[in-house]
């Protein structure tokens, strides 16, 4: 498609393409396109216009090739969009937002007084209806000061002010409107499923394929640890669900042949086969978002100690306003306080602050779930690390490959990929991609895999018992041995590898060194936190002391824990908890679920475990250990953002009401102050957290998406 270059500087293009006319859904299009453009940091795509704001860090030429070959055909059938967006939902609020202000603009100009008056008086019956209904229910209501206000301004036949504090009042409902939806449909794309294959079981054959090739009546293989990616009935096995996606509950549920089963949760224990009912796509997003409705999970303490101080100065308002009109018999001076009140504006700006931050987030590839994880991230002061795919690399590499009993390298380390394909970790990883790099194919030629986590896995072949995992499930659980003979070899494994240990009826087969480099930010990482005020950083693994140990020193963390088990991880941030300490927690694995589920805020990676990512209350997808800087910065400036609206709004508010009440302002001014000044708050609280200078630098970062 032609398009223009209107505008460019270093690493920024703004072109117009040559369209007739663009949809949402078409630019939606373009955007995702050209988000999939190596080196494309950032894009806004203006329908309107027809333009497209382009940020990036590769070549130039490959940037204009791209924009050449593009087509909305040929983009289409890439499948790039995924199947909710918010820009419908935001052109929707943007249009009432702006037909509410273009009508209230239009009456005040052009419509003479009776018509303006009788448009006054019809706007007014619904604020006085929600007024009467509050009080007829026993509550005294931010609905009933709003009533009240409007019903006294026009008794005294001061219809102008009454207008105006509709209109505010109907700019605010809006804006909250808006607010509360895009929360929800953020929250709901975070949630929405990110599986790209699944196993597809054809007769004794199972075969990993692309989702969108799976349609209803296919089996699908779902193991521990893994999604349920399609909805459907259990035909064979049995598992523990869990379904907190769907339902809320965070008790696992046991699903067995004949149950019926919802595409999204996570299956805790076991494993089945089920038969797929509805394909990708189906209502999914929909259940999320009833879910999210019925959940008070997004509302930080901040914000909901605002709405409730809200509510709670309303007597206090009406109080003020009866005495002063006793004292001094003067309407004027009793409105004062009246047409003043805290509610809008603390209802409004607070949500709005956490809107902006959790937009914020996203923009630096950070999903939160929630205003009140932010809040955690903030307040926090211990910090505990996962070691493996956190502050080690995710895709750790096979060093080595030590065998013991007279075995073949190449048949071991092809049964070891066999075994550890089926469950998603980085170590497994590792050992899947060095068999695939070497050329070794395998057939599932074990019976059914047993995965223990933080352990291992353990399977048959050939009426043997073959078992992979740590030393502590294989020698101490197992009961396992190393040959005899090769006791010296044992003995002389190399220490700066982590070791994963594979073992067939009972003896010790091979030793499968993994080399897991370090993150090279992951120490000036840890640094930037303890200046941002986390004085305790913790690193808890699995993996072998002095390997532990070793990391640890690297890092420079304050406390290293070893040889650790899930419930130990769990239970370490329950004791920091105990102590009042606030915890955040970050891991990959499925062995690292417990301790994210216990922490005040639970911070998975995004190529992790799926079962991680679903309890946790953040994820991040970028590959860089900064962006944990980047977020606790962000939660703190949040907060600074809501202390200093806070203050401001109790104290100008507070002083509208002082100066009326002294009659240096008339109701009517301190209306328009006041409405003034929540939108303006609001407006502010809807700017980025971060300075310039850490925006600009987090585009030029090399983002995993």
């Amino acid at each position: 498609m032609k398009c223009k270059i209107l505008h460019e500087s270093a690493g920024r293009m703004r072109v117009h393409l040559n369209c007739r006319r663009m949809t949402l859904h078409q630019a939606d299009v373009l955007e995702y396109y050209l988000r999939s453009v190596d080196g494309v940091s950032e894009v806004s795509v203006f329908d309107r216009t027809q333009d497209a704001v382009i940020v990036y860090r590769a070549d130039r030429a490959a940037l204009v090739h791209a924009l050449a070959a593009f087509s909305f055909d040929k983009a289409e059938t890439m499948d790039l969009v995924p199947d909710h967006t918010t820009r419908e939902l935001n052109r929707e609020f943007e249009d009432k937002l702006s037909w509410t202000v273009i009508r209230r603009v239009i009456s005040k100009l052009f419509f003479p007084l009776p018509v303006t008056t009788a448009l006054a008086i019809y706007h007014s019956i619904k604020y006085i209806r929600e007024g009467i209904e509050a009080l007829l229910h026993g509550k005294l209501s931010v609905a009933v000061l709003d009533a009240t206000a409007v019903t006294v301004s026009m008794v005294r036949g001061d219809f102008s002010t009454a207008s105006s504090v509709m209109f505010m009042l109907r700019l605010g409902e809006i804006l909250e409107d808006w607010t509360h939806k895009k929360s929800v449909a953020d929250l709901a794309g975070a949630m929405s499923l990110n599986v790209d294959h699944v196993w597809l079981k054809t007769g004794e054959t199972e075969t990993l394929v692309p989702i969108g090739d799976i349609q209803a009546g296919d089996c699908v293989v779902v193991r521990i640890g893994s999604l349920i990616p399609l909805d459907g009935k259990v035909v064979s096995g049995e598992a523990m669900v869990n379904q907190a996606s769907i339902t809320g509950e965070p008790l696992a549920v046991r699903k067995s042949e004949g149950g019926y089963v919802y595409a999204g949760p996570v299956i805790e224990e076991g494993d089945c086969v089920g038969l797929v009912e509805k394909a990708a796509g189906s209502g999914r997003y929909d259940r999320i978002v009833h879910m999210i409705e019925e959940s008070e999970k997004l509302k930080s303490d901040m914000e909901d100690h605002a709405a409730h101080l809200a509510d709670r100065l309303v007597p206090y308002s009406l109080g003020a306003t009866a005495l002063i009109w006793l004292l001094t018999r003067n309407v004027t001076q009793a409105l004062a306080v009246l047409m003043v009140d805290f509610s809008c504006a603390l209802k409004l700006s607070m949500p709005i602050a956490v809107l902006s931050a959790m937009r914020e987030s996203s923009s630096h590839h950070i999903s939160v779930k929630g205003g009140r994880f932010l809040e955690a991230v903030a307040q926090a002061n211990t910090i505990v690390f996962d070691k493996t795919g956190t502050l080690t690399y995710a895709t750790p590499k096979v060093a080595r490959i030590v065998t013991f009993g007279g075995n073949e390298e190449s048949e071991m380390l092809r049964l070891a990929a066999c075994l550890e394909e089926h469950y998603p970790h980085s170590i497994a990883n590792a050992v899947v991609a060095e068999a695939r790099d070497r050329g070794l194919t395998h057939e599932e030629y074990h019976s059914q895999v047993q995965y223990v986590v933080a352990h291992g896995i353990s399977s048959r072949v050939d009426e043997k018992t073959v078992l992979i995992g740590s030393a502590h499930f294989v020698f101490e659980d197992e009961g396992c041995r190393v040959p005899e003979g090769e006791e010296d070899k044992f003995e002389s494994l190399p220490p700066e590898y982590s070791h994963l240990y594979l073992c067939i009826a009972g003896e010790l087969a091979a030793v499968i060194c993994i080399h897991d480099p370090l993150r090279k930010e992951a120490k000036a990482a840890v640094c930037a936190l303890h200046e941002l005020g986390i004085d305790k950083v913790v690193m808890m693994t699995g993996d072998s002391r002095k390997t532990a140990e070793a990391v640890a020193a690297e890092v420079g963390v304050d406390a290293v824990y070893a040889e650790v088990l899930p419930e130990d991880k769990a239970a370490f941030v329950r004791s920091e908890k105990a102590a009042g300490r606030k915890v955040i927690m970050i891991g990959d694995g499925v062995n690292d679920s417990p301790a994210l589920s216990e922490a005040d805020a639970g911070i998975a990676i995004s190529t992790g475990a799926a079962i991680a990512r679903e309890i946790a209350d953040i994820t991040i997808s970028s590959e860089d250990l900064f962006a944990l800087v980047t977020l606790r910065s962000l939660s703190q400036e949040l907060m600074a953002r809501i202390h200093r609206n806070y203050r401001f709004i109790v104290g100008f508010n507070f002083s509208l009401i002082v100066l009326g009440v002294l009659g240096i302002l008339p109701p009517t001014t301190s209306a328009l102050l006041h409405n003034m000044s929540t939108l303006a708050i609001s407006l502010k609280s809807m700017t980025n957290l971060l300075p310039e200078s850490e925006q600009s630098s987090a585009a030029l970062t090399d983002f995993s998406r």
